[in-house]
């Protein structure tokens, strides 16, 4: 029996939150992994990178897994109605309703997490409330059949941790294994707990002039709605 995952695209969602786990998904025997969005136009990620979406919101199958990527088109896709009622309505029949990093955000705008404990992108833990989550800290929480992964290469380690829940741990460890996922990264900094006050300081700059894009693109949205 083929596993249906289905991952959502949005313009402006990070590209890591998606190929990560896409990685790991498409490694598991009896897994065909969907790309979804509104039409089959490459979408373009935060980065500039553009992936095209294989099937349309009304083309897609019954989903085993759904899954979220975050990024700065959040909050825009947040406010698409047509996002969100395809997301409550696929969601009702998933196995496994999933998101990386801020994706939890878009979720939980779907009303997906009220009363789950949940992660997200460190910076955006405390917008988890407004949503009826519960900010749990970790690398990735698993809340009966919510499964969400922290900020952007969470999503590697959410993709273990959702292929040993559907195919067990030996697949997953095989799966680590096959892709040589042994992190040993040269800093420790990747997460506040760690980093150093500079590096904080520089991170909060970015992300000061990221909201600033992030409203201007919600104003936008607003406009043409």
């Amino acid at each position: 029996m083929t596993l249906q995952i289905g991952f959502l695209l949005y313009p402006r969602f990070t590209q890591l939150d998606l190929t990560g786990p896409f990685e790991v998904f498409a490694r598991m025997p009896g897994a065909k992994v969907h790309l979804i969005w509104k039409n089959t136009d490459p979408v373009e990620a935060d980065s500039g990178l553009k992936i095209t979406p294989t099937l349309t919101f009304e083309d897609c199958p019954k989903l085993d897994v759904l899954c979220v990527p975050g990024g700065p088109g959040q909050a825009a896709v947040s406010a698409d109605s047509e996002t969100i009622e395809f997301l409550k309505a696929t969601a009702a029949d998933c196995q496994y309703v999933t998101s990386v990093c801020t994706g939890a955000l878009v979720l939980g705008a779907a009303g997906l997490l009220d009363g789950y404990k949940a992660t997200t992108h460190w910076a955006a833990t405390s917008a988890l409330a407004q949503y009826g989550a519960l900010y749990t800290p970790g690398r990735v929480v698993v809340d009966r059949n919510r499964i969400t992964g922290g900020g952007v290469s969470a999503g590697i380690d959410f993709g273990f941790v959702v292929v040993a829940a559907l195919a067990g741990e030996q697949v997953a460890k095989a799966i680590q294994l096959y892709i040589e996922y042994n992190p040993a990264p040269p800093f420790n900094c990747g997460h506040p707990d760690t980093a150093d006050p500079e590096t904080m300081a520089l991170v909060v700059k970015w992300r000061t002039t990221s909201m600033e894009k992030r409203q201007e693109l919600i104003r936008d949205a607003a406009s043409k709605m």
